[in-house]
């Protein structure tokens, strides 16, 4: 595997980037890897490896670069610490069109990389960014073929750009994962979103017994069968729209 972390020029500066992908067979397909609320860390750069193993150029972008901000360590997942206030200013403060800005840093860097074949996208967020995973399919909808939600928040509102609706005219193949417990993804907005988007482009799948964070191998509420789910359903996605 070949792995850099990089400055990509975005929209008013630049975003600390991890890209990793296959030494041999390329230019790959593109997988746009958005982080969940406590950023960057060593967690998340493991499953971008892991996505790359399948053969894909992943690109793992520092949302928070606008504030200054790589790291936030682990303790902004304890309770009651300055690093968890922080999260949650940061995460409140990042909009979808700052997301989409950075999404469109990433594929303008990528159509640059003869290693990438960024004409042909995925995207997965977990958690605070499941929505802007989706969001990208409405974006760049000629780029984008598969997008994928694992334990996303903010999935159907009213607003235009609610997830729900970009998931039902999107033409890309949309994937949510949901956690039977999730206090920020509430069982009747899982039942909505499921109603909304019955015989749609897609699948909702309610993971059951499993609470928030169940993928991440560091939290908690790690479950290795779930998330062992979810990196065969988002195999199945990616082997079907990008190859």
């Amino acid at each position: 595997m070949i792995e850099r972390q990089i400055e990509i020029g975005a929209n008013g500066g630049a975003t600390t980037t991890f890209v990793v992908h296959p030494e041999r067979g390329g230019p790959h397909p593109v997988i746009v890897f958005l982080m969940d609320a406590p950023a960057i860390r060593e967690e998340l750069r493991d499953m971008a490896r892991r996505l790359g193993t399948m053969g894909y150029y992943v690109m793992l972008p520092n949302l928070y670069w606008r504030a200054g901000v790589v790291e936030l360590g682990p303790r902004a997942l304890e309770a009651d610490t300055p690093e968890r206030a922080r999260m949650g200013e940061l995460m409140n403060g990042l909009s979808s069109a700052q997301a989409m800005d950075d999404f469109d840093a990433m594929l303008a860097f990528a159509d640059a990389d003869p290693a990438a074949r960024a004409d042909t996208v995925g995207t997965v967020g977990y958690c605070m960014s499941g929505r802007f995973a989706i969001r990208a399919a409405g974006h760049r909808p000629d780029r984008v073929k598969a997008a994928a939600s694992i334990y996303g928040v903010r999935l159907v509102t009213d607003r235009p750009d609610s997830p729900h609706r970009i998931a039902k005219a999107a033409p890309a193949e949309f994937y949510f994962a949901c956690a039977e417990t999730d206090h920020w993804a509430p069982p009747e907005m899982v039942r909505t979103l499921m109603d909304e988007l019955e015989g749609a482009n897609g699948e909702v799948e309610l993971y059951p017994g499993v609470e928030h964070g169940f993928a991440f191998p560091q939290r908690r509420a790690y479950d290795k069968a779930a998330a062992e789910r979810h990196w065969e359903r988002l195999a199945a996605l990616f082997r079907r729209r990008l190859g």
